[in-house]
């Protein structure tokens, strides 16, 4: 791993951890945290899948260690993060790591966090308690997460990261 990745790399995971004690908004039954989401565009974008789904782990992990998270941090992040880097590195555009955040936390995450939910918090109701809670969330993080990509590769001053720009 690159210096410069390791780096961009704790850069994000320290602003997804420090950001999640003041950027937050109810929704429902879930805790909004959008810079998460905006934060899995640009690693997906910047780093890749694997580091993707790795800054979300740490933010989560970090986040339930210090009290700001829940449990639902890992399967909403994760999956988000994941299928964005796979849609990007699919198609080498931006949009679809974008759209890749929404899809992925929106629903499957949401999905996935029904059972995280039921079997380790407790809570009981419908599969898809989360997910509208979810899309809000991923939603505003990925168009922001996608404004901030666009304008940093706008800029070009992205040295020693492998960025394939095709198209913002």
């Amino acid at each position: 791993m690159k210096t410069r990745e390791l780096t961009l790399m704790a850069l994000l995971v320290a602003l997804g951890t420090t950001t999640a004690r003041f950027a937050w908004f109810s929704v429902g039954v879930a805790k909004a945290t959008p810079v998460q989401h905006a934060i899995n565009v640009m690693a997906a974008v910047f780093l890749g899948p694997e580091r993707a789904v790795l800054v979300a782990f740490l933010i989560g992990l970090l986040r339930n260690l210090l009290g700001v998270g829940s449990l639902l941090a890992f399967p909403g992040g994760m999956v988000g993060a994941l299928l964005a880097g796979l849609c990007y590195r699919l198609t080498g555009r931006t949009w679809t790591a974008a759209v890749g955040e929404l899809v992925g936390t929106g629903i499957l995450g949401a999905l996935l966090a029904y059972p995280v939910a039921k079997y380790f918090l407790g809570s009981s109701g419908a599969a898809t308690m989360f997910v509208f809670p979810f899309i809000v969330s991923s939603g505003v993080g990925a168009v922001v997460g996608f404004a901030l990509v666009s304008a940093l590769l706008a800029t070009g001053r992205l040295p020693g990261l492998q960025v394939q720009k095709r198209d913002s």
